[in-house]
């Protein structure tokens, strides 16, 4: 069987099949309400395709992922077809058939998560699954009662308590319409507005190169909410650009590790974090937003910070001026993000609309400017390849997070059923004796562990659902225990062994990835120090209610984060770098208002 994937007839199905996906969810964006059982299973349908058959190598993964897919698309199918009767069934299968549809679909889902990113998510989602099955087997208090395999089987398929539940309904509704949103910026001109806007704000400054590639990442990763995403894009101009001005290479490649992983906590993308946190925190977008905010700016302050004690330790220079960007480039590549995120603001928060309409709309605004180039040329085929290249990058995106988000509803799903969640919430309070910072640790560390293995999103909804209840019973708000879990969820990303944002920055710029992870990890210390500070400091993540405490908080945790940075990277002498760390960590922890 040959790849589709090959040849024009190929690439031309697969435009096709993207540009259906596209339209599918901005049509249930504008179309009112669709039953649930309707718009996830078809969000399902949609996604498989490019999961299983777009760029397969070798005969047997395209006779396998064609065969799979047609499955999967039929029983999805299948039950948007006939929700209205597994309405009345309550989760109950009836049939062989029921059960066979069930059964298609887990093995799908988790087929389907093992190609999108490999074996360890849906390991866990498979030992989740057999517990379900089989955990009143168990002796002792981590055992269960036990479910009927027919109400088991059809909560996970035919209801909203599996892998059609409400994180599945904030990938359909939400996350989808952001990832289209940035896809199309991505597309024409806003990539090179950020770079220019970077250029110019920080070009010229002391170690200038590395601080056009924290901004640039930090605007880029607003939109694309992917670390590896953001290091492969602005990575493959920072970088080159950095060694050119003399930079360490493993200081080069540490920079955009570290600039690339805060895309992830700053708004308002997340990596699909702030809309997961909004299904299970309750609390709107819009707060969500303004509570991550302050936390990502003192991210990239840190940065800032530790690049300008590299700066005295290494003479980095700024860029050259005839590399940076004239004033006109500047003011014009930054209409392409410009004008697409005034739509958004302005629908948010001055029209009042949903964060997913206002995308929506954003998105009309965004593909309308891919008419238009720098140059103002008109240029008919390079119009025609980037609405290619928006609807097939949307595409892809859509679909990895689909498989990921569909997997973890596996999880989250025989949790709920299982009562497990439970249980393990009752361990963490055991075991750190009813205390709250023992069980920051406790947690903080499951998080590190985890996310090792798993993405950044799904890695926070595993933990937030065990430990998340745990933390809120100690005494924490809902929201910043799920901003703790999130922000230490993300710690893998420059932490080693895995350390994936430093791989491809290592592998970009050719240098020993270990020697990058440790620049990393001291470029980077606010990822391990903000989350503890937003717990030891909670005004900060209330800039909505009291902004006047948030900004006194942001301030204070600054200046302890600065003292920290400079201890670990400038202090020659180790009883230096302890007084300046140690007054550092006192300033976050203590409460002293500075």
């Amino acid at each position: 069987m040959p790849n589709i994937s090959n040849g024009r007839i190929g690439a031309a199905l697969w435009l096709v099949l993207a540009a259906a996906l596209v339209t599918y969810h901005l049509a249930l964006i504008f179309s009112g309400l669709v039953p649930n059982l309707v718009s996830r299973p078809l969000h399902m349908a949609f996604i498989l395709p490019f999961v299983f058959m777009l760029g397969n190598k070798g005969r047997w993964a395209t006779i396998s992922g064609t065969v799979l897919a047609a499955m999967g698309m039929a029983a999805a199918i299948w039950i948007a077809i006939n929700h209205d009767r597994l309405g009345d069934q309550y989760g109950f299968l009836e049939s062989n058939t029921q059960i066979a549809i069930a059964v298609t679909l887990l093995v799908v889902t988790l087929e389907a998560a093992r190609r999108a990113i490999g074996w360890p998510l849906p390991l866990v989602a498979a030992a989740a699954l057999l517990y379900g099955l089989f955990g009143q087997h168990i002796p002792g208090q981590f055992g269960h009662s036990g479910t009927p395999i027919a109400s088991f089987l059809g909560t996970m398929t035919i209801a909203e308590g599996g892998i059609f539940g409400s994180l599945t309904g904030v990938s359909v509704g939400v996350v989808a319409i952001f990832v289209i949103f940035g896809a199309v910026l991505n597309a024409g001109e806003a990539g090179q507005g950020f770079m220019n806007v970077a250029g110019a704000a920080a070009g010229r400054l002391k170690g200038g190169g590395a601080k056009v590639s924290v901004i640039s990442s930090a605007l880029f990763g607003s939109i694309s909410g992917s670390a590896s995403a953001n290091v492969a894009s602005t990575g493959a101009i920072t970088l080159p650009a950095m060694t050119k001005l003399g930079y360490p290479k493993r200081l080069a490649a540490a920079v955009e590790a570290v600039a690339s992983s805060g895309g992830q906590v700053m708004p308002p993308l997340m990596g699909a974090g702030a809309f997961v946190m909004v299904e299970l925190t309750g609390v709107p977008y819009t707060s969500i937003m303004a509570a991550a905010v302050l936390p990502a700016v003192l991210y990239f302050f840190a940065v800032w910070v530790g690049i300008n004690a590299y700066a005295t330790r290494f003479d980095l220079k700024g860029v050259d001026e005839a590399d940076q960007p004239t004033g006109r480039d500047v003011v014009i590549t930054s209409l392409f993000f410009l004008v697409p995120f005034s739509v958004l603001l302005w629908a948010m928060f001055g029209a009042g609309f949903t964060p997913q309409y206002a995308a929506a709309l954003a998105i009309v605004a965004g593909a309308s400017l891919l008419f238009f180039n720098a140059d103002f040329d008109f240029r008919p085929a390079q119009i025609a390849e980037r609405f290619q290249s928006a609807v097939m990058s949307a595409a892809r995106q859509v679909s990895m997070i689909a498989a990921i988000i569909l997997c973890a509803s596996i999880i989250i799903g025989v949790l709920a059923i299982t009562g497990l969640g439970v249980k393990i919430t009752s361990l963490i309070l055991e075991g750190s004796g009813g205390l709250l910072w023992p069980s920051l640790l406790l947690t903080a560390l499951a998080c590190l562990l985890l996310g090792m293995e798993v993405p950044t999103t799904a890695a926070y909804v595993i933990c937030v659902s065990v430990a998340g209840p745990a933390l809120i019973q100690l005494g924490l708000e809902p929201l910043q225990a799920h901003l703790f879990v999130f922000w230490f969820a993300l710690l893998s990303t420059i932490t080693p062994p895995v350390c994936g944002a430093v791989f491809i920055a290592a592998g970009m710029i050719g240098e020993n990835w270990l020697k990058v992870a440790l620049t990393a990890m001291a470029l980077g210390v606010g990822l391990y120090l903000i989350p503890l500070g937003m717990i030891a400091n909670p005004d900060i993540i209330r800039l909505a209610q009291n902004p006047v405490l948030a900004i006194i908080a942001m301030l204070r945790l600054a200046f302890g984060l600065a003292l920290v940075s400079y201890g670990l990277i400038s202090a020659r002498k180790i009883f230096k770098t302890a007084v300046l760390v140690g007054a550092g960590l006192a300033v976050i922890f203590s409460g002293i208002y500075i």
